[in-house]
């Protein structure tokens, strides 16, 4: 009988697997590259900016001077780029045993006055990425009969806030290419789920914690009272990278304060 401790290991621990994380040179794709990290996978950082993500990657080897990090600059919107990329890694470092789907953006206008341009941007950073990294990394997955993949969703995959129509649209897509991917890729051994953050504490939302007043209402509309913090998302990201999610299939896991249940 196991230990307690290999029990949890059993059922949590990542070691031996591989993690790719888009967006991850800040924010919640960095903390998230971080957890993974410290629960035993080793680590692809991703993002368009090589210097940029070359600075991450040192930062989390300082941190964590045992884990294996690797970097894997390319632009999540261009589907050849992504494919040559993905090709390459798997052919040259190994499997991708776990793909974080991060890749993000926003941008806040009245939906009557949004641009064109900002709309068209939007659909391709937040919903077609994860279309394009998925499809290219799930071929390997087939292949080898497993694979987990986690899509980064949003609250606003369920609720709506005046200013990003465009935003919540993509963002209800990301829910419903998590089922789809599901749907057509469980049959083949793969997970695919998706997390849906409500408001953290992030450089995507910084003009917002330095608003005053809508802290304060996002204080009383919030259950919990609060802001989230990057690191409460680790533990959802482990367990649907985990042996403990082995049936959890085209879910969308709520890590919100309880704000989408509540009025």
């Amino acid at each position: 009988m196991p230990t307690p401790q290999g029990f949890i290991e059993g059922l949590f621990g990542l070691s031996g697997q591989r993690a790719l994380v888009t967006g991850s040179s800040q924010g919640i794709g960095y903390a998230l590259a971080r957890g993974l990290a410290r629960a035993g996978a080793d680590v692809v950082l991703n993002g368009r900016d090589p210097q940029r993500l070359e600075a991450a990657c040192a930062k989390l080897r300082a941190e964590l001077p045992d884990a294996r990090i690797d970097a894997l600059p390319f632009d999540a919107t261009r589907h050849e780029e992504v494919r040559k990329a993905i090709d390459g890694f798997e052919a040259e470092t190994g499997p991708i045993d776990i793909l974080v789907n991060n890749a993000g953006m926003q941008h806040r206008a009245p939906l009557e006055d949004f641009p064109a341009e900002r709309f068209e941007q939007l659909l391709q950073t937040n919903i077609a990425s994860i279309f394009h990294v998925g499809q290219a990394v799930a071929r390997h997955m087939i292949g080898r009969g497993r694979g987990k993949i986690i899509n980064i969703a949003s609250v606003q995959t369920a609720l709506a806030r005046p200013g990003i129509a465009p935003y919540t649209a993509t963002k209800g897509a990301v829910g419903n290419l998590t089922k789809g991917m599901a749907t057509d890729w469980a049959r083949h051994g793969l997970q695919c789920n998706a997390i849906a953050p409500g408001y953290f504490e992030t450089p995507l939302n910084a003009a917002l914690v330095a608003d005053a007043e809508f802290s304060d209402w996002l204080a009383r509309r919030t259950p919990a009272g609060r802001w989230g913090l990057v690191d409460e998302l680790v533990g959802a990201c482990i367990f649907l990278s985990s042996n403990a999610s082995s049936f959890v299939n085209g879910h969308t896991l709520f890590v919100d304060g309880a704000i989408s249940v509540s009025l």
